[in-house]
């Protein structure tokens, strides 16, 4: 248990990716972005317990459609578990009007600064939600497309503002992929000097969850070293493309060209009227 609590790479899902050779993988990257950051905007707007139920069911038929096992996508959300339940329970005891909309609501306890209301308890639970929904969203984006379909499915997307007003497309596409490329570098770098520090006798607060306070605290120092081995990477990457002659993206061409297909047309227009649906229907509760 403790050997499994210190794998950290075997819990991040963003930006790793699972070839299944499922629809998901074969979809143009280009729709499969506009379908992302569509679902992205109907998640962030959506605030009712049937809404949230209806793109947790719609992620859940996304993870079946990708063929990639659920219990490997919803492993990246053990991580976060206890930052996501602290977050809950403030949510849940420090009543915020402001956030809340203060109408409405019936009170469930109160002593001295602690105010809970069903406002409180539902802002909570959407707010767990709509975490889930994100991450599941985001992880499949990198577990189905490769980093090269990302950055050629940015640059395509942003190819007009760069012909018309010079936006540097090909280098926030290149930046973009190489920071999601880099989630599971960091998490293995990490996993590595947590190891180190346990082989020396450090306590990194065991397997608990629940000692997530003390396993923070032991982590402060392990900081330093993650950092600048961040920096280090990101010097010999710079070093490694000036080597071979990076320019950027004016004037180059590509190797591989985006082909879609009718299939790719439908499947983002399926997702567009999902998306319109959740955010259009009046939800009872």
């Amino acid at each position: 248990m403790i050997v499994e609590s210190l794998e950290l790479r075997r819990h991040v899902t963003i930006g790793q990716y699972v070839p299944t050779g499922s629809p998901l993988h074969r979809m143009d990257p280009r729709f499969k972005l506009v379908a992302f950051v569509a679902l992205v905007v109907a998640v962030t707007f959506t605030g009712s317990y049937l809404g949230n139920v209806a793109l947790l069911a719609l992620m859940g038929g996304l993870i079946l459609l990708s063929r990639v096992p659920a219990r490997y996508v919803l492993g990246g959300l053990r991580p976060a578990l206890p930052v996501l339940l602290l977050l809950a329970a403030l949510q849940v005891l420090l009543y915020t009007p402001e956030f809340t909309g203060g109408e409405g609501c019936v009170t469930l306890f109160r002593a001295w600064f602690v105010h809970s209301t069903t406002c409180s308890v539902k802002l909570a639970i959407v707010s767990a939600a709509r975490f889930v929904e994100l991450l599941v969203l985001t992880s499949l984006l990198t577990l189905t497309t490769t980093t090269t379909g990302l950055a050629h499915g940015v640059e395509h997307l942003f190819a007009p503002l760069q012909r018309r007003f010079g936006f540097p497309a090909h280098e926030l596409a290149l930046t973009l992929t190489i920071t999601l490329r880099f989630v599971p570098t960091f998490a293995e770098e990490l996993e590595r000097l947590i190891k180190a520090q346990v082989s020396r006798g450090a306590d990194m607060g065991g397997a608990s969850w629940w000692r997530a306070l003390r396993r923070a605290r032991a982590l402060l120092p392990i900081m330093v070293p993650l950092l600048l081995g961040a920096l280090r990477r990101a010097e010999m990457l710079v070093l490694a493309m000036e080597a071979r002659g990076y320019v950027g993206g004016r004037g180059r061409t590509r190797l591989v060209e985006l082909r879609s297909t009718p299939h790719d047309a439908v499947a983002l227009l399926l997702a567009l009227l999902a998306a319109a649906a959740i955010l259009t229907v009046p939800w009872p509760w």
